[in-house]
């Protein structure tokens, strides 16, 4: 697989404190056998999940938005590894495969553009070759009938995470067709024009391209919807949405009562769960913002949407630990944590 770094045992326990009388996860979670027969060892694994970083800003800067989104992957995965394993999470259905490394592209891109319009042009293209990338290796994971925990990166990654899913499930015989639904917790609807890729038109050019059926937007900003974007959606009768407005200050919903809604209107087929970290309040990422939900309210999102839909995927995007201004935070890593781990533990009750 191009870009990919599979990684093994000795990987996976150099990133792991290990402890006596204490059992860690990544002394528990799988690893691929042999990185040379990836699917066969992928149909070997007795794992449920199949756990990937994509640590890339390419498309948050296509979006002319804040590089760093690169930065968080390494810091989760230290977090990550280093829970406890008990009766809450074992570890053991969880496979680690690995993480892409895009930085080449990028390091091409930054010596050699001449302008900034050239430079937005070469980073829209460079996503197209991220989607194949991604996209390959979540038909793979899929096709094989396990559920991708994918941590980003940009949000331009829903595409190949939504187009690789509704492809690998049905070539598995899952779904009658190649076509999800996804639930997306985010600031933003991600539903910008096809104008080349980038993190703001993932859910576009799905829905263009027949591989997304319904989309439903939970706690959208009505400060940052384009008019555009927003007739778009509302005339679209397969999307719907609730404004964090409508949630928190008009309290026209209680928010575990907006994810019920967004979890029946996707319920007929298998849904991608997206949560951006762009939506919680303070959360370091490319779009930070001081008004947004709770790292409470993301962890119960996941631990109700778990429980509660058909799932093909996770894809948790847009956290950084240190974006290209300079501006820091250790924690984004540890706060991913608590989020893959609190979606795994929704669906062992589901």
């Amino acid at each position: 697989m191009n870009y990919l770094k599979v990684y093994n045992k000795e990987d996976v326990l150099g990133l792991t404190k290990i402890r006596r009388f204490e059992t860690k996860l990544g002394e528990r979670i799988q690893v691929i056998r042999n990185p040379y027969q990836l699917e066969a060892s992928l149909q070997q694994s007795s794992a449920d999940y199949v756990l990937l970083g994509i640590p890339e800003d390419l498309g948050v800067k296509a979006n002319g938005g804040i590089g760093g989104t690169d930065s968080a992957w390494l810091s989760f995965l230290h977090a990550f590894l280093n829970i406890q394993s008990n009766d809450f999470l074992e570890g053991s259905n969880i496979l680690l495969l690995g993480h892409f490394d895009f930085s080449t592209i990028e390091q091409v891109i930054e010596s050699n553009a001449l302008d900034a319009d050239e430079k937005t042009a070469a980073l829209r293209h460079a996503v197209n070759t991220v989607d194949a990338a991604v996209e390959q290796i979540i038909h793979l994971i899929t096709q094989n009938r396990k559920i991708p925990l994918v941590v980003g990166g940009g949000h331009n990654n829903s595409y190949p995470c939504i187009k690789g899913a509704a492809k690998g499930f049905y070539k598995a015989g899952v779904i009658p067709i190649a076509q999800i639904n996804a639930i997306n917790l985010d600031a933003h609807a991600d539903f910008r024009p096809m104008e080349g890729r980038h993190s703001g038109n993932g859910f576009s050019y799905a829905e263009a391209d027949g591989y997304l059926e319904k989309y439903f937007v939970i706690g959208i900003h009505e400060n940052y919807i384009p008019q555009n974007v927003w007739m778009d959606m509302v005339n679209n009768p397969f999307i719907d949405c609730i404004t964090f407005e409508d949630i928190f200050v008009h309290e026209k919903r209680t928010f575990l009562q907006s994810v019920g809604l967004a979890t029946a209107f996707t319920e007929d087929t298998l849904c991608g769960i997206e949560l951006d970290l762009d939506g919680i309040a303070n959360a370091l990422s490319s779009a930070q913002s001081p008004v947004g939900i709770s790292p409470l309210h993301a962890r119960q999102y996941l631990n109700f949407v778990a429980a509660d839909s058909k799932v093909a995927y996770l894809h948790i995007c847009e956290g950084a630990v240190q974006l290209s201004d300079g501006r820091k935070d250790p924690g984004t890593g540890k706060l991913i944590s608590y989020l893959i781990a609190d979606f795994v533990k929704g669906q062992a009750v589901n």
